[in-house]
């Protein structure tokens, strides 16, 4: 298995292949060449060899045999960044189009200089959107005012994707499923706000404003908004966080305020339902993650599909010591239903606590979500990261650094920082540490083969007339995303991956590593998988 801790691979731990079978494969093949060319061939592009051929009488020198490149880092590791409240982006609402742009990019500089690989932006914070829609206002935290576009107009989603996919990273499109107004809302809501057009799916919860997930329209609206998106921006992920049913919140006596879902309740009934209420809110949550995940698939299939939910799962599975809010009976999300059946692609449960902390303890908490995934999907946990802080109660750094460590020790490939804040503003050196000790390479997003399984086409090398740089085309760039490149120089492989495009690699010395000896490339799907691979050898 790939180790972070030590990406400079020594070449004579690798597998070599020998010299002699090179030897009778060229006299076989210079046997079977009836006459000679005028002139050698091209070099033979191909996983294992770069074979050169040579005229007949000619004397024969033999290349150097390629080496076998190490297997690919693998590991998801994102940011969440939220729009609501202004949390992460824009940080403010009164932002004009071009001081939005630069925080962005300035976002997307210091995720590639960490070496993260996917950015999971909101994208939908309270049945609005950050984006021009035909179904929903421009979101206020936008702009200040729900329904007003950026100023000097501009497509913010597009520009996001377009901004990441420039820098190699992955553009998950978060959604909030259910909120249609925050406590934070100072903006009147526009016109065609679901509240405006269709109050009856809306019901008032404390200080919010809440979709009802058991009326038809709320359910319909959110699915409409999610593939509306899928059909028209080239993301990478469809995520939906924890706001199923609301959090509850308590009466002035202490008690719990029930969600007041009557009407649709009674429908439910009336229309011969016979499920418990819980029950039947449960099957509500369960229609929609059933239904995003085949609607996203049919529109796109290498799309990924993710859930957010909260980190701690059904009361009567939990191991021994656990104890805390149960989602299952108060946001209605059977979690462990959605993992049996693979009606995701990734679940990233946020587990929220230290490891120390033996009621939510984090490594028991990451066990037993690797222990409900059945379907072998994606399970790339949340971290809070942005409990670090300036609070008497802030984490250190070093808490996020153990939980990576932990999560690697038991197999995980993959995780996701909330949020973006706390990275971006390095907060007790966070940003400085995680690239120095824990993402010291580079690394690609595990593949997805449920989702497809076809490899991409092998890119093509070709050596320049004056011999200091390869020429790498792409032959399937409609499958075709990364590039993942393998340098041996000397004793070490270096890795690196880029944008999927025609391009040229420099095979001059490394100022820091040495001379190059050899060059492996290999073409990335949309949905993970890896290419045959091509190499090139210098002597």
């Amino acid at each position: 298995m790939f180790s972070f801790q030590n990406f400079a691979f020594t070449a004579s731990s690798l597998k070599k292949i020998r010299l002699p079978l090179l030897a009778s494969s060229m006299a076989a093949m210079l046997l079977a060449c009836s006459t000679a060319p005028e002139k050698p061939l091209p070099i033979v592009k191909g996983n294992k060899t770069d074979l050169t051929i040579v005229p007949q009488n000619a004397p024969v020198n033999f290349p150097v045999m390629p080496r076998e490149a190490p297997p690919l880092p693998r590991e998801f590791r994102a940011a969440w960044v939220s729009t609501v409240a202004n949390i992460d982006w824009p940080s403010r609402r009164d932002l004009n189009s071009d001081k939005q742009k630069a925080e962005a990019i300035t976002i997307l500089d210091n995720a590639v200089q960490l070496k993260l690989n996917a950015i999971v932006l909101q994208v939908r914070p309270a049945a609005d959107a950050i984006y021009p829609s035909g179904i929903e206002p421009w979101s206020e935290f936008l702009t200040g005012e729900q329904g007003r576009p950026p100023q000097p107009y501009y497509d913010p989603l597009q520009f996001w994707v377009e901004q990441a996919h420039a820098r190699g990273l992955e553009l998950h499109a978060w959604f909030n499923p259910y909120r249609s107004r925050t406590a934070q809302s100072k903006s009147v809501l526009a016109s065609n706000h679901i509240s405006r057009i269709a109050p009856q799916a809306v019901k008032t919860y404390g200080d919010l404003q809440w979709m009802d997930p058991g009326e038809p329209f709320a359910m319909q609206q959110t699915l409409n908004v999610i593939i509306d998106v899928v059909h028209r921006y080239d993301v990478d992920g469809i995520h939906i966080d924890d706001y199923f049913y609301p959090y509850p919140i308590k009466a002035a006596n202490g008690n719990e305020v029930d969600f007041p879902d009557d009407p649709s309740w009674i429908a439910y009934l009336q229309s011969g339902g016979r499920m418990a209420r819980a029950d039947w809110r449960r099957s509500n949550v369960n229609h929609l993650v059933e239904t995003v995940n085949l609607r996203v698939h049919q529109e796109k299939p290498w799309v990924k599909f993710g859930v957010s939910p909260f980190g701690i799962g059904r009361p009567d599975r939990l191991p021994a010591g656990i104890s805390g809010f149960s989602q299952y009976d108060k946001l209605y999300a059977d979690v462990e239903l959605w993992l049996a059946n693979g009606w995701l692609d990734y679940l990233a449960p946020q587990l929220y606590w230290p490891i120390g902390q033996a009621p939510q303890a984090f490594k028991v908490l990451h066990d037993y979500w690797l222990e409900q995934n059945v379907m072998a999907r994606h399970v790339w946990p949340g971290l809070y990261t942005s409990r670090i802080d300036n609070s008497d109660k802030s984490w250190t750094a070093d808490e996020i650094l153990n939980q990576v460590d932990a999560m690697r020790e038991k197999g995980g490939n993959g995780h996701v920082h909330f949020s973006m804040a706390a990275l971006n503003q390095n907060r007790k050196d966070i940003r400085k540490r995680l690239a120095a000790e824990k993402y010291t390479s580079q690394a690609l997003i595990p593949a997805s083969p449920w989702l497809d399984k076809k490899l991409p086409g092998s890119p093509v090398l070709e050596l320049s007339e004056d011999k200091k740089s390869l020429q790498v085309s792409i032959p399937d760039p409609a499958n075709t995303r990364l590039l993942a490149i393998w340098k041996r120089t000397g004793q070490q492989w270096l890795f690196s991956v880029v944008p999927a495009q025609s391009m040229r690699l420099d095979l001059s010395d490394d100022p820091q590593a040495g001379a190059i000896r050899q060059i492996t490339v290999s073409a990335i799907s949309r949905t993970g998988q890896e290419s045959m691979r091509s190499s090139y050898s210098l002597p």
